[in-house]
């Protein structure tokens, strides 16, 4: 074989495994647990963590595939706060006609964890694209199920179940993160995370209460509900590759020991 042509095949070979190695690097999230919402300020897609918080996850779906949420208005938004909707009234009184949710303000962590360090003896981490905060890992060996506490951390994009004064009154409310909120951590249930479109959530029409007209959401639609003509096609960084963690690593060495996952935006392609 001529030399001009190893080289080619070398050349071949090599952008061949590159190439496969950047595939595995990225997963396609379940139709079923990814959100359409489209507002009148643009796209906002979800994902939605039945880990972290499975009725809270099922019951937004459930409410997603009946249009529940359709036309419903943005009607509480702080600019360095969240952005509230999914109340029929637009007022922040109002729910749907299923029964109220006991909250899931933490869950037992399992294989799905993707560990990115520490903040003193609290571990930094991801389940999917939401950020995490947990116990140690090394408590797994004492416990009856051998998994540790965890609890969403509220980062900007972050997906939160309002409520009322009472843990276990969340119905259909919910808001997305303009801004990290660690004070809500463990006192509310985070449920998902927008994927994209934090742009279009920082954009909304700020107010307490918003004056009209306020901002609003057209549809949300759960992916495997939108025609495959019209469906977007997502891939997600999964953060429990060795490209995610050297994203990670990158930043801390930024940050230093201001760090936080907040700091961290998992890479995702639609098209």
């Amino acid at each position: 074989m001529k030399l001009a042509s190893i080289a080619a095949v070398l050349a071949l070979s090599a952008a061949s495994a590159a190439s496969a190695q950047a595939v595995s690097d990225w997963r396609t999230p379940d139709p079923e647990n990814v959100l359409v919402v489209d507002t009148n300020k643009g796209r906002i897609i979800v994902e939605l963590s039945p880990e972290a918080a499975p009725n809270h996850a099922a019951r937004v779906r459930q409410l997603a595939k009946a249009h529940f949420y359709d036309g419903l208005t943005f009607f509480r938004v702080i600019d360095s706060f969240m952005a509230q909707t999914g109340d029929p009234k637009n007022d922040g009184t109002g729910g749907s006609d299923q029964p109220n949710l006991t909250a899931e303000f933490t869950f037992r962590r399992g294989p799905g964890y993707a560990p990115q360090g520490k903040a003193g003896t609290t571990e930094i981490g991801f389940v999917g694209a939401l950020p995490v905060y947990s116990q140690n890992s090394g408590l797994a060996a004492l416990t009856a199920d051998g998994k540790v506490a965890a609890w969403g951390a509220f980062c900007p994009g972050v997906l939160g179940m309002a409520r009322a004064g009472d843990p276990d009154s969340a119905n259909s409310q919910f808001f997305f993160m303009r801004q990290h909120y660690p004070s809500l951590e463990k006192t509310y249930t985070a449920f998902g995370r927008a994927l994209t479109g934090l742009e279009t959530i920082r954009a909304i029409k700020a107010g307490e209460p918003v004056p009209d007209p306020q901002d609003k959401m057209l549809t949300v639609r759960v992916l495997s509900d939108i025609p495959a003509a019209q469906r977007p096609t997502i891939q997600v960084m999964d953060t429990r590759s060795a490209a995610f963690t050297a994203l990670v690593d990158k930043k801390r060495a930024e940050m230093g020991g201001a760090f936080s996952p907040c700091d961290v935006a998992v890479p995702v392609q639609v098209k």
